[in-house]
C-alpha cells in the first residue's frame, strides 16, 4: 500500500447545483463533492500527495465519481466499492456564504465508513490526517471512523465543520472535545461554530478553549477577516486576501484546511501553511462549486506575495 503525505477521510457526496434559486424547473449541474473530496483535491493541489479514504456506491455514479476523483489529482487506492446508495446534496452558487445545503444522504454507502477501513489503509504512515465534523456527524460507525483515525494519525488536522441539518451542537461538541486531545490543528470558524460548539463568538476566546481541550494549534477562521491562530505562544492574526472574483463561497474553508494540512505534511511551519490556506481560499472564490476551482500551489504563492509578502516555506 502507498504511503500518503495527506490522507483525507469522510463522505464523498454527489453535488447538484444550480446557478441561481432552487425552484421548479431550475437548470442543475452534476458534480462531485462533499468537505472531504473538496479538502482532498485542495491538498493535492498545494503540493501533497494525497489520498481518499472513503466508501463509495458500486454503480455507474460510483464509477464516475472515481473519475473525478483521479481528475483533481487525488489517489482513488483507498477508495471502496460497496453496495449502496450515494449521498446527495443540492445547492444554489452562494456568494454570499450564508446558504445551508439540502442533503439526501441517510444510510448513505459513504456514511458507513468504520474503523476498519482506517486501520486497512494505515493511516498511521501518511504525513498527515485530516477529518471533520461532518464524517463524526452522518453516522455512528464514521464517528468512530474518525475518533480512530485520530488516535492513530501521527499528525492530525479536524475541522469541526458544524451541519445544523445534519447533527445537535452537543453533539457536535462532544465530537470536538473527544478528538481535540489527539490533533494538532483544529480549525473552527467564528463566529457560528466557536458559539455553538465552544460557548463563545470571541476569536481569540475560543482559540484559547480549543487549546484548553488538548489540540496544540488553534486556527480560528473567520470568513472575509481571516484566521485567529493561536499556537501557544499567544493570538496571531493572519489577514484575509482579496479574491481576484466572486462567484461561489461553497468549499472555500474546505480549501484553507486542504491547503493546511498540506503544507504541514510538506514542512511548512503553521503560520505559513495557514497564510498559504488562506490565500488559496480567496483562489478558490471564483468557482462554481466545492471544487469548482483549486489553485496550484504555484498560482497560490504569487497570490499571497502580490497581497501579503513571501510565503516561505521549503517547496
Amino acid at each position: 500500500m502507498s504511503t500518503f503525505d495527506v490522507l483525507v477521510l469522510g463522505e464523498v457526496l454527489v453535488e447538484l447545483s444550480a446557478p441561481g434559486d432552487l425552484h421548479d424547473g431550475a437548470e442543475l449541474r452534476l458534480g462531485f463533492s462533499g468537505d472531504a473530496l473538496n479538502a482532498a483535491a485542495a491538498a493535492a493541489a498545494a503540493g501533497a500527495r494525497t489520498a481518499l479514504l472513503a466508501r463509495v456506491a458500486d454503480d455507474e455514479l460510483g464509477a464516475a465519481l472515481e473519475q473525478r476523483v483521479a481528475a483533481l489529482g487525488v489517489s482513488t487506492e483507498l477508495l471502496r466499492r460497496v453496495p449502496g446508495q450515494h449521498g446527495v446534496y443540492f445547492v444554489a452558487a452562494d456568494p454570499s456564504g450564508q446558504r445551508e445545503f439540502v442533503y439526501v444522504r441517510r444510510g448513505s454507502a459513504g456514511s458507513t465508513l468504520e474503523p476498519a477501513d482506517v486501520d486497512a489503509a494505515r493511516v498511521q504512515d501518511a504525513g498527515v490526517v485530516l477529518a471533520g465534523g461532518i464524517a463524526a456527524a452522518v453516522s455512528a460507525s464514521a464517528a468512530a471512523a474518525v475518533e480512530h483515525a485520530a488516535r492513530r494519525a501521527r499528525r492530525f488536522v479536524y475541522d469541526p465543520n458544524f451541519r445544523p441539518r445534519l447533527t445537535s451542537a452537543q453533539d457536535a461538541a462532544a465530537a470536538l472535545a473527544r478528538v481535540a486531545p489527539h490533533a494538532e490543528v483544529v480549525t473552527p470558524a467564528c463566529p457560528g461554530e466557536t458559539s455553538a460548539l465552544l460557548g463563545t463568538d470571541d476569536p481569540v476566546e475560543g482559540a484559547r478553549r480549543v487549546r484548553a481541550l488538548g489540540a496544540r494549534v488553534a486556527a480560528v477562521t473567520r470568513g472575509a477577516d481571516g484566521v485567529l491562530l493561536d499556537d501557544g505562544s499567544g493570538p496571531l492574526h493572519v489577514p484575509p486576501l482579496p479574491p481576484p472574483a466572486l462567484v461561489d463561497q461553497t468549499g472555500a474553508g474546505d480549501t484553507l484546511v486542504g491547503t493546511v494540512a498540506a503544507r504541514l505534511a510538506l514542512g511548512d511551519d503553521v503560520v505559513t501553511a495557514v497564510r498559504l490556506g488562506c490565500a488559496a481560499a480567496s483562489l478558490s472564490l471564483r468557482g462554481r462549486g466545492g471544487t469548482g476551482h483549486l489553485p496550484p500551489l504555484a498560482e497560490t504563492r504569487a497570490h499571497l506575495t502580490a497581497h501579503a509578502g513571501p510565503a516561505g516555506g521549503r517547496r
